[in-house]
């Protein structure tokens, strides 16, 4: 027979339930254990109401089931069953069958530990759920708010001048323990609160090896049961002496270990040191992987003169692609006439380090509006939801800024094309006949009758991309075909030119892709 397993509901201590007024709840057997919480109110009429408890219930009863002239034998099997359900307690309603509480019912109850309530007329079963729902809600809300104001003070912690030993205190402070970093071989390189015991001290360093990841440092045997390839966790709990060990790998790879030792363990326990683990991940991921040291190096070098060449295995290549990538749109709801467009939101940091992340590289660089990201030319950059990005070939560090010119042309057609990626070719395209000073004056020159109005540029750039379709590029830009005709005549107007040339149309082509 399994163990109950709890609602994963806020549990509400008992107590709180007859200290309710509006209740009358009495307790008339059973422990006064103030421990004692409920996760759940059911009412059952039935003589076994075993299968239908799922554990940590009060349940409630009219005694409709008791059969007359039941001896204590029928009471022994009844509370037994509840016990066994996982029920935390029994509320005994007074009225309409019964009088009293029978003598028998709280014998039962007294021999197998379970509180027995006595529920007055007065009160309804419904009205107990009731009061069960609002103190759970209660309960809820004001975890919610402890939650919130560590994950706060976490984050402070974190901005600090040395916020290593800053989260952990603050999250030792919170869980009301000790909090102990864990390096990769072991040992125990910043503490923070009450010294849990030298046996609750071995047995989290203990904890601390199980989650770390091979080859950083010591793992345990395969006597352990740690078998050879098999992955660490990324956490693991024990309970000695009742504490509440947990162990939280930072990072993989890195070989760091979040170690608690708490005097109590519930969801939002968890919650709050999982965002300590994350902020303490981020703290030491580089320090550990050497990335930010070598950025350093490779920026230091830069500025006393060493060549490109030279830092790119320092910053983890020999060859690279340069991303540039814009946000293609405000928002779902943001009407196709608005996106892509010069006057788009700019980015900001947060915004850039995200794509950096998605696209795996920290060497992000946000300006004017652009993003431009260098990234190892292993790795085949993907769109992001939201962005739309010209990527260049894979290049030596000497051709770093050709590739940056290529992945702004790639950029620029992937927006008049309206895809969300476009990479560079190694075929030669006609902009590689122009100086890219020229093409941007001419482009400059040519459009300036229509530069004022973004609706004309975009419309033009859209209806040349598909073709002179005005259906298509009605629904491409969300507005009625008749409007687009009107604007495509404006623009000829403006531009003195005719726009049914195919010559007109690929030099308004060329001269916006430089846009």
């Amino acid at each position: 027979m399994s163990d109950p397993v709890v609602p994963p509901t806020p549990p509400v201590p008992l107590d709180a339930l007859l200290a309710r007024e509006d209740l009358g709840l009495r307790r008339v057997a059973g422990p006064s254990d103030p421990g004692i919480v409920v996760h759940w109110a059911h009412t059952s009429e039935m003589a076994d109401p075993y299968p239908y408890l799922l554990g940590g219930e009060l349940l409630l009863s009219a005694g409709v089931h008791i059969p007359e002239g039941a001896g204590p034998g029928y009471f022994d099997a009844y509370v037994s069953r509840i016990v066994a359900a996982g029920g935390v307690a029994l509320g005994f309603g007074l009225a309409p069958v019964h009088d009293t509480v029978p003598e028998a019912l709280a014998a039962a109850c007294e021999l197998h530990g379970l509180p027995l309530l006595e529920v007055p007329p007065r009160t309804t079963f419904s009205g107990v759920a009731r009061a069960v729902w609002q103190l759970m809600a209660q309960a809820r809300l004001a975890e919610l708010r402890r939650v919130t104001e560590a994950h706060q003070s976490l984050a402070s912690a974190a901005a600090r001048p040395n916020p290593v030993p800053a989260v952990l205190h603050q999250l030792s402070r919170r869980l009301g323990g000790r909090a102990v970093l864990f390096g990769p071989e072991g040992t125990e390189l910043a503490t923070a609160g009450r010294d849990p015991g030298a046996e609750s001290g071995a047995a989290l360093a203990r904890l601390a090896r199980v989650v770390r990841p091979a080859g950083t440092g010591h793992r345990p045997s395969p006597a352990a049961g740690d078998g050879p390839g098999r992955p660490a966790p990324a956490s693991a709990a024990d309970t000695l002496a009742g504490v509440r060990l947990t162990a939280y790998a930072l990072g993989a790879g890195h070989g760091f270990v979040l170690g608690v030792a708490a005097p109590r363990s519930d969801s939002g326990d968890h919650a709050i040191a999982s965002v300590a683990a994350v902020l303490l991940a981020l703290l030491t991921g580089e320090q550990q992987s050497g990335t930010g040291a070598a950025r350093s190096a490779a920026l230091v070098r830069l500025l006393l003169g060493g060549e490109p060449e030279e830092v790119a295995p320092l910053l983890g290549g020999e060859r690279w692609r340069v991303v540039h990538a814009r946000p293609d749109a405000q928002g779902p709801d943001t009407p196709a006439s608005n996106a892509q467009t010069p006057n788009a939101q700019a980015p900001d940091a947060l915004a850039a380090s995200a794509l950096g992340a998605a696209l795996g590289s920290a060497l992000v660089d946000p300006a004017g509006g652009l993003v431009r990201v260098l990234v190892p030319a292993g790795r085949e950059p993907q769109a992001p939801p939201g962005w739309t990005l010209g990527v260049s070939a894979a290049v030596a560090p000497q051709d770093w800024p050709a590739a940056d010119t290529q992945a702004a042309r790639a950029l620029a057609r992937a927006r008049a094309t309206r895809v969300p990626l476009v990479v560079h070719g190694t075929r030669p395209a006609l902009d590689d006949l122009v100086a890219p000073a020229d093409a941007d004056a001419h482009a400059r020159l040519l459009l300036a009758p229509v530069e004022g109005s973004p609706a004309l540029v975009d419309t033009l750039r859209t209806w040349l991309s598909l073709h002179g379709s005005w259906d298509r590029t009605a629904v491409a830009l969300a507005v009625h075909r008749n409007t687009v005709r009107q604007r495509i005549a404006r623009c000829a107007a403006l531009l003195e030119t005719d726009l049914d040339d195919p010559d007109v149309r690929m030099e308004l082509w060329f001269a916006l892709r430089r846009t």
